[in-house]
């Protein structure tokens, strides 16, 4: 099949996509209106003739607009993969869609009158200012890819946390961001295509000026700078140009992903390899693959018209299409990693120090979420009887936080030596996704879901999620690269279901909403023993794991040199981080944001091998959380914000000031 799609070439993949587009959008269209009507309704429309309106103002601006925004994800897809010299980033990566959604989540709330500007405008400067911060953090490092990607996350992470508190505390003012979050095509007029086009056209006459600068770019840095090229200024302009499309779609329709992943793929499968091709054939493949996926959606739409958005059908579609293409790509679009997991400082540090201080601070900080509270009456120290009553209430929740924070820093610590990659995480593994997947048709199915109704569906969701990872990561020769890759794919299918069951409009979505984002409100006793007695026994079995922690990222070759099998050493590193996310999300839901940010926060204390990090891992991600579910029970009492959304709101700001410190 893959030898078939070679001889072919992307010219006959897209030819192929188009004529089942153009098929498909004759016969809706042959549906709606007689075909003797078609001129009339395009030369200008009868008002009173209700077929002719939907035509020329709703089916035809939603089929040129698909193509627009298919081609623009497409172009800024390959352009970031080709700076950023890695096949898993996307237009997700710099936060475009996060800072776009909390710039009009905080317009709706509290300055409404923007808008009567246009929601595009005020999403699109969203987009630009979460991008701004990406390249202010980055800017001392040479917009190197690894500081790039990994301020994109952080930043998209943080956005993203500070607006799923507004949804929770504001549901009936932003339920329609579910909606728009999903990526909707729907139109009433022309104007999403008009203002569009013009902006696509720019940009892709633009990024033909790159073709040169981009070739140069894959190479390494030095040759690069070798032959004359300016790597920040080139690196820059290609991701002004990939930020510019992806804002100006998101802000137009919405989040639709991975277009931005499966159209360079399936470009450089079907035969496209320089530069210039790859910019072509993957805008022409994403243009293609948007507008037969909407018509299918159009066509799938139920009597009383009612469809799914087309972001989410997009990720239903791409995901199985990404798996399939992923043991066709070569390998170097497989397995590079962005950077090698190294020292995050040349400063020397005794882990021992470091890990008592982590240690005490975290005693501290149980301590005080146990007796310090806030009541009707304000602030309030207990002690005594007080604290008698209280410690059944906080105590479980302080304990089952610290255990779920420790569990996720170690598997994102595990994936990311693992990987050399510094953007894996749990959330990478899918483990959680599929978790919260269980989850989510648990409660959408079954009449009364209890708690052990809730654990069991998480546990089946997060069984075939973590079988799944390892029979796909396995078929496609096990490289840290395609594990990641299979991870994404899996994570994104899950999550366009959840997805579209939040946007349904259903009141149980503010529910499944409440658990994604790591409440601890439901925790006792016995959850916090459970949680406790899991990350004990963590840390009793890791010492046994760390020389393969300490060897595996050097490589096959050393590995087996040293004694040590490379796949069945990945194997059950990746099978251990895969249940420690289970675990942990089961507890507390599927919080992902401590493990990327925990062992970063480690490397920057200075912890370099892997029993000391992975130590220093687990202690921050425990104090993270336990601050976060402080801060959540007492911030805006009476009301509560989760765990982890607030481990993200405290997180995330701390590695970006370690980030800058380290630019610095």
């Amino acid at each position: 099949m893959a030898e078939a799609l070679h001889r072919k070439g992307p010219a006959g993949i897209v030819a192929f996509l188009l004529v089942a587009a153009g098929v498909a959008s004759l016969w809706a269209l042959v549906k709606l209106l007689p075909p003797g009507l078609w001129f009339d309704a395009l030369r200008g429309p009868d008002p009173a003739d209700a077929r002719q309106m939907l035509a020329a103002y709703s089916v035809l601006p939603r089929l040129v607009t698909s193509i627009l925004c298919g081609a623009a994800l497409g172009l800024a897809g390959v352009l970031l993969q080709l700076v950023l010299r890695n096949p898993i980033a996307s237009p997700t990566t710099l936060g475009v869609e996060a800072g776009a959604n909390l710039a009009l989540s905080v317009a709706m709330l509290w300055a409404p009158g923007l808008l009567a500007f246009g929601r595009e405008w005020t999403a699109l400067a969203g987009g630009l200012l979460a991008v701004a911060g990406v390249l202010a953090l980055s800017w001392r490092k040479g917009l190197a890819p690894v500081s790039v990607v990994l301020s994109g996350l952080v930043i998209g992470l943080t956005c993203s946390a500070v607006v799923a508190t507004l949804v929770l505390f504001k549901t009936h003012y932003l339920a329609g961001l579910f909606m728009w979050g999903s990526g909707s095509l729907s139109q009433q007029d022309w104007s999403a295509a008009v203002f569009l086009a013009p902006r696509f056209v720019a940009v892709a006459a633009l990024s033909a000026f790159l073709v040169r600068p981009l070739t140069l770019l894959s190479l390494d840095d030095a040759n690069a700078r070798n032959l004359g090229l300016s790597i920040g200024a080139a690196r820059l302009a290609a991701l002004i140009l990939a930020v510019a499309l992806t804002a100006c779609v998101v802000s137009t329709v919405g989040i639709i992903g991975f277009l931005g992943l499966a159209a360079p793929a399936l470009a450089h499968v079907a035969g496209a390899r320089r530069v210039g091709q790859r910019l072509a054939w993957s805008a022409l493949l994403g243009a293609a693959l948007l507008w037969l996926t909407d018509q299918c959606v159009q066509l799938a739409a139920g009597a009383d018209g009612t469809m799914l958005p087309t972001g989410v059908v997009t990720a239903l579609f791409g995901a199985p299409l990404l798996l399939w293409l992923l043991p066709r790509l070569h390998q170097s679009q497989q397995g590079a990693p962005l950077s090698s997991i190294g020292p995050a400082s040349r400063r020397s540090a005794h882990a021992g120090r470091v890990l008592g201080c982590l240690g005490v601070l975290l005693v501290i900080a149980t301590v005080f979420s146990v007796m310090v509270g806030r009541g009707l009456d304000g602030w309030h120290l207990s002690l005594g009887g007080e604290l008698d009553l209280l410690l059944p209430l906080r105590l479980p929740r302080a304990l089952a936080a610290l255990s779920a924070g420790a569990m996720l820093a170690g598997a994102g610590c595990m994936l990311q030596r693992l990987t050399g990659n510094p953007m894996a995480s749990p959330e990478v593994l899918g483990v959680s996704a599929g978790a919260a997947f269980g989850f989510a048709v648990a409660l959408f199915t079954l009449s009364e879901v209890g708690r052990g109704a809730q654990l069991l569906a998480a546990s089946v969701g997060a069984l075939v999620a973590l079988l799944a990872i390892l029979a796909l990561g396995r078929g496609r020769g096990g490289s840290s690269g395609s594990t990641l890759l299979v991870g994404i794919a899996l994570g994104a299918l899950f999550d366009a279901v959840v997805t579209a069951l939040m946007a349904s409009g259903d009141p149980r979505a503010v529910l499944l909403l409440n658990w994604m984002t790591g409440s601890t409100y439901a925790i006792d006793a016995r959850g916090a023993a459970v949680a406790l007695a899991a990350a004990a026994g963590l840390l009793v079995l890791l010492p046994l794991g760390a020389r393969w922690l300490d060897i595996v990222p050097l490589g096959a070759g050393t590995s087996l040199a040293l004694g040590l099998h490379p796949r069945r050493s990945q194997a059950v590193i990746l099978a251990s981080s895969a249940v420690l996310t289970a675990i942990a999300t089961l507890i507390v839901g599927p919080l992902t944001f401590v493990g990327l940010m925990a062992p970063h926060l480690a490397r920057q204390l200075g912890l370099r091998r892997a029993l000391p990090e992975f130590m220093g891992a687990a202690l921050a991600g425990g104090l993270v959380m336990v601050a976060a579910d402080w801060v959540g029970r007492s911030i805006a009492f009476p009301w509560q914000i989760p765990a982890g959304l607030a481990a993200s709101m405290i997180g995330c700001p701390v590695l970006l000031w370690l980030l800058s410190r380290r630019s610095s």
